[in-house]
């Protein structure tokens, strides 16, 4: 007979098979938990207990039985099944020991359902004492431990155990093989999952439906979406849980129009969906953002009766609130008669991914708040928050810079427990980062349990972010000591570190490292950090160069580091020349061409100026518009330019004379700025603007009335902040000795006794 595959796991060797292989149970055994339900028997002769219904308590029951009365095996198989039910490990014990007492254990089928008992009981040492002392173990012990391993998350035991089930000569049933590859499944152990593959051919089980839904399931969770294909088309019977699984794995992988052109070759099939494959399509239709498919898969939904099923109801709402329907959302929220904590994380999910995909920063803003206050119902409801919840809404916080609900969040998740997940503990260290708060960052870095890539490259990117280069280098040196290998993004964040602050030798050293040592292609990111670094220092030529030595053509974002540094060291024929090449590219950001406007107009070359303006109108670029917000007390307040409607604006604008009369005693000079208007109608015709006041700087004058005297300032900038507004900013942190924060659409600006974190070269871009 042809030897079985080589199968190996932790230094064990899977050996040939030497008997008949036609022994192999087909799909249709019985389940081990079948064999273990109780059948009641006919009435037992006199002197012997009778088995009953399972009794309420195992304890109770076994101390009914008088001394010396003599029982039937069959007496403890209802105790047994209390005990997995209530998953009872004391009880368990009780009629383990009352098992052994009376001589039963020698029992193959009792002593099999001690070791499912201990099993669903979460007790898997005990399990493994009661089946190595078997004294004859058939498939269903075998299989016992496997689906017990699984269960209690150690798959690598349960791979084990497989590999002494075929040493042994026994042969497994398609229970046992599906549950080894769950074990494969969460090891994310393709290799392993191949060779079981390579059995299940061997012995001709690849045919049967619930052999393939398991290889399809295995394949899928492993990555391998073209086998998971190819084992789907092989299933000759397919049933619905086959559909569902390459459904929800078109999903997973990426390729939700494919899932939802097999949901329409499954209702072709006449194959009937269940409310999991609905909740997978519901799913596609969010990730196509496809509303109307969608409300037909709802009225599929509610056709199908199961439309108040939990999983079923929460895609429906994440459907909604993702395609903008959101009274819709809150309606069928509203409805719930039941509301479990899956359907509270949902909607704050849903609020907060709903920021990304708003339309402007107001409805984006809108949508955060709406977050927390769905968060704010599920702590009055008495449902407990959970890691998802925590890290959903701290992620909102971050992008509102709500610091004080952030820190409240904080407390919370301290009192729960919860900080010590490291989900949640990277939440908040992104939150507390976003909101410019590097002191409490780094606090909340160290007090991680664990740490993960994530948790050292957020670190990593808080220090470059915040102007601390040295800190950001010191901490990637200690990541790579502890064993934790960096990525892309790690490397993203050390380079941006060393572009902050010049150290060009260390950029090229890290740089070299990347591709040499850990052999990372370098992307558009890495090139733009090195660039806007050899741009920091005033080396332009070298700028250049190292565009030369690019794999691909640069884009936008290099051209626009290149033109915002000759502007900056006054290299018009270089800037020049970087322009050409960006409008080659016909770029799409609405402040890349503001950049190209502001260099043109004030070179006054008015025929490049109008070819800019005509390319805006053929790309349907629209017109920018300058916008602030600062959250206070929970209440966001918004600011345009010039912006006088607000009931405090005459407060605000006396502070704001005020503050510049003092920056000019102390040498403010205004830039003489000549670029472009936030409105094109308000631009004159050589390009002057009227504009005095930019959005940022009523958002910090409110600001100021609105705190207390010397509170940190934090505002959000829907552009870049221009280079006079950022050289005024300085000057207010001298005067006011306040901290100052401005997160504009580039970066973050921490202004501290009149410096920059971004070391004044942020404002040019």
């Amino acid at each position: 007979m042809a030897s079985l595959p080589s199968l190996a796991v932790g230094g064990a060797t899977l050996h040939r098979l030497d008997s008949d292989p036609r022994k192999l149970l087909p799909a249709s055994a019985v389940p081990l938990e079948k064999k273990l339900a109780y059948q009641r028997r006919p009435p037992a002769a006199e002197g012997v207990q009778e088995a009953s219904a399972p009794p309420l308590d195992a304890q109770e029951a076994l101390a009914l039985l008088r001394e010396g009365t003599a029982v039937e095996s069959a007496f403890y198989v209802p105790l047994l099944q209390r005990c997995v039910e209530t998953k009872s490990l004391p009880d368990a014990g009780v009629v383990h020991a009352h098992i052994i007492k009376t001589g039963f254990h020698q029992e193959t089928f009792l002593s099999t359902s001690l070791v499912n008992l201990y099993m669903k009981c979460g007790s898997t040492e005990y399990a493994r004492k009661v089946f190595v002392t078997l004294p004859r173990r058939n498939v269903v012990a075998w299989t016992a431990m496997i689906t017990g391993y699984v269960h209690n998350s150690q798959p690598t035991d349960a791979i084990g155990v497989f590999l002494h089930l075929l040493e042994s000569e026994c042969y497994p049933t398609s229970f046992t093989i599906g549950a080894v590859l769950s074990a494969c499944c969460a090891l994310s152990s393709i290799e392993i999952g191949k060779q079981v593959h390579g059995y299940v051919i061997k012995y001709g089980a690849e045919s049967e439906t619930s052999m393939g839904n398991s290889l399809c399931s295995l394949y899928s969770k492993c990555g391998s979406f073209e086998s998971c294909l190819k084992v789907f088309e092989r299933i000759p019977d397919k049933n619905v849980i086959s559909w569902t699984t390459a459904i929800s794995s078109c999903g997973d992988n990426g390729y939700p129009e494919l899932g939802l052109s097999i949901f329409a070759n499954m209702l072709s099939e006449n194959v009937e969906p269940n409310e999991y494959t609905l909740t997978s399509v519901l799913s596609l239709c969010c990730m196509v953002r496809d509303l109307r498919l969608g409300k037909q898969i709802h009225s599929f939904c509610i056709k199908f009766g199961c439309e108040q099923q939990l999983p079923v109801k929460n895609s429906t709402i994440y459907l909604y609130q993702k395609c903008g329907e959101i009274n819709e959302a809150r309606r069928l929220f509203d409805e719930m008669d039941r509301v479990s904590l899956i359907t509270w994380n949902a909607m704050i999910a849903g609020h907060a991914q709903r920021m990304n995909w708003a339309k402007d920063d107001i409805e984006s803003n809108l949508s955060g708040f709406e977050a927390l206050k769905v968060f704010q119902k599920l702590n009055r409801s008495g449902t407990k928050p959970d890691l998802f919840s925590f890290s959903s809404i701290l992620t909102v916080c971050s992008s509102l810079l709500a610091l004080e609900q952030g820190e409240q969040i904080h407390a919370q998740t301290v009192k729960t427990g919860y900080l010590s997940d490291v989900v949640v503990s990277s939440a908040l260290l992104n939150m507390y980062n976003k909101c410019g708060c590097i002191e409490d960052a780094i606090r909340a870095f160290l007090e991680m349990s664990t740490r993960t890539l994530i948790s050292w490259t957020s670190m990593l990117t808080c220090y470059s972010q915040h102007g601390r280069p040295k800190e950001a280098i010191r901490l990637f040196e200690n990541m790579r000591s502890a064993g934790v290998r960096p990525n892309q993004v790690t490397f993203v964040g050390v380079l941006s570190a060393c572009s902050h602050a010049g150290m060009i030798d260390e950029a090229e050293y890290y740089f070299d490292m990347m591709t040499d040592e850990y052999g990372i292609r370098p992307v558009m990111d890495h090139y733009a950090c090195m660039i806007d670094m050899f741009v920091r220092r005033g080396r332009l030529e070298d700028a250049f160069a190292f565009v030369d030595k690019m794999d691909f053509q640069p884009n936008e974002i290099i051209w626009s580091i290149l033109i915002a540094g000759c502007r900056s060291h006054g290299n018009k024929d270089l800037g020049f020349y970087a322009a050409e090449k960006l409008l080659e590219i016909k770029p799409k950001g609405i402040e890349t061409y503001v950049l190209l406007l502001n260099m043109y107009i004030s070179a006054e070359r008015w025929q490049d100026v109008a070819k800019v303006r005509s390319l805006m109108k053929d790309e349907n670029i629209g017109i920018i518009r300058d916008r602030s917000w600062i959250s206070i007390k929970g209440q966001v307040s918004f600011f345009l330019a010039n912006d006088k409607s607000h009931p405090q604006s005459t407060e605000m604008y006396n502070l704001l004379e005020n503050l510049l009369r003092e920056a000019t005693s102390l040498g403010y000079v205004p830039y003489k700025s000549v670029e472009v208007s936030v409105k094109e109608d308000e631009e004159s015709s050589n390009g002057s603007s009227t504009i005095k006041h930019h959005s940022e700087r009523l958002a910090i004058a409110f600001g100021m009335i609105n705190t207390a005297e010397g509170a940190t300032v934090r505002v959000v900038k829907n552009i870049t902040m221009c280079r006079d507004c950022h050289n005024l900013v300085k000057f207010f942190t001298t005067i006011t000795k306040r901290e100052i924060i401005v997160r504009d659409s580039k970066r973050l600006h921490r202004f501290t006794d009149g410096k920059c974190s971004c070391g004044d070269f942020g404002a040019f871009l």
